[in-house]
């Protein structure tokens, strides 16, 4: 008998246990406001052989497909962990170039003053070194919220503008496919 709880103590430990990817630990479960979120999925993010940042999607329950994430209106999170130096600038320009294969051209005309505020926000951020951190939080009633390195640098309203970034790694057209399914969980 103590043997059979030792070996459940042990499996239970072992899936509570915190994810890890190219040295940087994930939590498997976060609080966003007075919602708890769990790791979904995560992976690396590499761009010309280089590791770029670790991306690690939390939701309110897990699931599978970009479809489903995308049109879940609750609490969620889209934390990246650098692992690479990278400018404000860098981060900016790597989000405007995916954001609109995966949007169409009316999506971005009705994003477009939202998008400008996203760029000012980024405009003042310094250089983000190896171990920053910067979270994209969806956040109902509220909208996205973005901080880098646990500073909160403002919010950007309405939940069509947290799908758009989502659709960056999650959408038809995402930045890395492989990317796409480790956050969504079936890699």
């Amino acid at each position: 008998m103590k043997k059979l709880i030792f070996i459940f103590l042990l499996c239970a430990a072992a899936q509570s246990q915190a994810l890890e990817i190219a040295g940087v630990t994930l939590d498997d479960k976060v609080q966003l406001d007075k919602q708890e979120v769990v790791l979904n999925g995560a992976g690396i993010r590499t761009k010309f052989l280089f590791k770029i940042y670790v991306a690690a999607l939390y939701l309110p329950e897990k699931m599978h497909t970009g479809e489903a994430v995308l049109a879940d209106e609750r609490a969620k999170r889209m934390s990246f962990v650098l692992v690479h130096d990278v400018t404000a600038k860098q981060v900016l320009d790597g989000i405007n170039e995916a954001i609109l294969p995966n949007n169409t051209e009316e999506e971005m005309r009705v994003l477009e003053a939202r998008l400008n505020k996203f760029s000012t926000m980024f405009a003042a951020v310094p250089d983000i070194k190896v171990g920053g951190v910067v979270n994209l939080d969806y956040i109902p009633g509220l909208g996205t919220r973005v901080t880098v390195n646990g500073v909160d640098k403002g919010h950007i309203e309405g939940a069509d503008f947290y799908r758009s970034l989502l659709k960056i790694w999650i959408g038809k057209k995402p930045v890395k496919a492989s990317l796409k399914q480790s956050v969504l969980g079936i890699e």
